[in-house]
């Protein structure tokens, strides 16, 4: 079972080179901003935008519509019953199934906003490595308990995802899976669900475990003692902290973006 993270990082395009705080600061605000867009009328350029970063991004479709998969299952189970049951104006009939104006607006309103949301994200975790994301928000001001919380998750997520590819692999050879007895999707294998409930529970023991390990083996090496920063001076911190001038100006024009869509929303 290999976890497939940080795939297209090393790509060489104008949203990879730009500097990590200043995208981060970016896309977060372009992704409020649509959070906040309310009127049909704003949803072209608000597609049109995303698209164009998606395309800015050199990043394959693929890796954009192997992500939407189930996302998208679970949007099109809330939104596909909304044009047939809100709204007044009725622009189409059959029997019992009637189709409203307002309903459509509603579900194209949602849909739009999921996949500018969604897909700006995936831009930003597609272009950007974990660890450097994870600096950045620390830069910004993420509390370093949550940085090194996330740091860990995201260091030993591949030993516990082999430990489970691992253990699976046991119980087949084991003769999980193959008892023979009946199963339907309403009764499910009484002794297949203790197997797996064991499974999910050792790999749950298994983690802690290591958890304690690696939290005293911190402790040890000095973990929790304070670093003092050397003082420097404001020019040389705004210089590696946000990027050279391309990165700043990208940063704005980003923000400046984000903020016509809140100005155009409330006017």
């Amino acid at each position: 079972m290999k976890l497939k993270v940080d795939e297209w990082v090393h790509l060489k395009s104008p949203i990879h080179r730009w500097e990590p705080k200043s995208k981060l600061v970016g896309l977060v605000a372009l992704i409020f901003a649509f959070a906040g867009v309310k009127d049909w009328y704003l949803l072209p350029a608000m597609l049109g935008v995303t698209v164009g970063l998606y395309i800015a991004s050199q990043l394959p479709l693929s890796f954009l519509m192997k992500r939407l998969r189930y996302p998208g299952f679970f949007l099109l189970g809330i939104v596909v019953l909304l044009p047939f049951c809100s709204g007044e104006t009725v622009i189409w009939q059959w029997g019992a199934l009637t189709l409203r104006w307002e309903g459509v607006q509603a579900m194209l309103l949602i849909v739009c906003r999921f996949l500018s949301i969604v897909t700006i994200g995936f831009v930003l975790l597609g272009t950007t490595p974990v660890l450097t994301l994870v600096k950045s928000m620390r830069s910004l001001g993420l509390p370093s308990l949550l940085a090194d919380m996330t740091l860990l998750a995201y260091r030993y997520l591949f030993e516990i995802a082999d430990s489970l590819a691992t253990m699976k692999q046991a119980m087949r050879l084991r003769g999980f899976g193959s008892s023979g007895k009946s199963r339907t999707w309403l009764l499910p294998n009484r002794q297949e669900l203790r197997g797996l409930a064991s499974l999910a529970g050792t790999l749950l023991v298994r983690s802690y475990e290591q958890s304690e390990r690696v939290y005293k083996a911190m402790r040890l090496r000095g973990y929790g003692m304070k670093n003092y920063p050397q003082k420097t001076s404001w020019k040389t911190v705004w210089r590696e902290e946000w990027g050279d001038s391309s990165s700043q100006l990208s940063l704005i024009l980003v923000l400046l973006l984000a903020l016509g869509f809140v100005v155009a929303e409330i006017l």
